[in-house]
């Protein structure tokens, strides 16, 4: 099974990614992490990634999609994967489908409000030294300005300000709008309540996989 993350900036994709991942045995790819640790390996697609951003320049779709395509045929991927982040588009979408063309996906678009998605991000701090990410409503440090995890300072995100958040979420739905409406039509698109407490969402995302990976299994078993 692939399971698709959607959702703006800061809309809790990565934490959700990290619950399905625990309960499901399915590894979460955050093609972020994946970029940072393929450059930090010095792997030969690192090498191409950090060529690009030396130059200024945004890491081509076919390197994105090769270092994707490289972890989910390791082993530990072949029940199935979470990704978060990607894709963002509906070329995107259909080059990551052509990699597997018969595991089955669904996607889950976790949905807020524009208001509540910045009063959410007003209160994110991130860890300068791990990357751990905090949240002065939701999850709040034990020490005040200071990582549980590594002890490192934590920080507010310069895009994480108000008007910034607003153009980014601007670019977002002009990005997404036709993605939503690609999975629309091939009828694996689901979209749950970003707003309320981190397990509720994980609950109703729980019921959503639950019901579909039941039907996928049932018709592998009809053929």
């Amino acid at each position: 099974m692939r399971v698709i993350l959607l959702g703006p900036p800061g809309g809790g994709k990565g934490t959700q990614g990290e619950l399905i991942e625990k309960k499901y045995g399915f590894p979460k790819i955050s093609t972020g992490d994946l970029l940072r640790r393929e450059v930090q390996e010095k792997t030969p697609l690192g090498e191409m990634a950090r060529a690009k951003m030396n130059q200024g320049e945004l890491v081509s779709d076919d390197i994105v999609i090769e270092m994707i395509k490289h972890r989910i045929f390791q082993p530990d991927y072949k029940r199935g994967y979470v990704l978060d982040g990607f894709p963002r588009n509906v070329s995107q979408a259909q080059r990551l489908e052509k990699i597997e063309k018969e595991r089955p996906e669904i996607v889950i678009d976790i949905h807020l409000s524009e208001q509540a998605l910045i009063q959410r991000l007003s209160a994110r701090r991130v860890c300068s030294g791990c990357g751990t990410v905090f949240n002065l409503i939701a999850r709040n440090p034990k020490k005040e300005g200071t990582c549980d995890v590594c002890g490192s300072e934590l920080i507010k995100r310069e895009d994480d300000a108000p008007e910034v958040m607003k153009e980014r979420l601007k670019v977002y739905h002009e990005q997404t709008e036709a993605l939503i409406d690609y999975y629309s039509r091939k009828k694996v698109y689901f979209r749950v309540d970003g707003e309320g407490k981190v397990e509720t969402i994980a609950k109703n995302i729980y019921s959503i996989l639950d019901r579909e990976i039941a039907r996928s299994r049932e018709m592998e078993a009809a053929r």
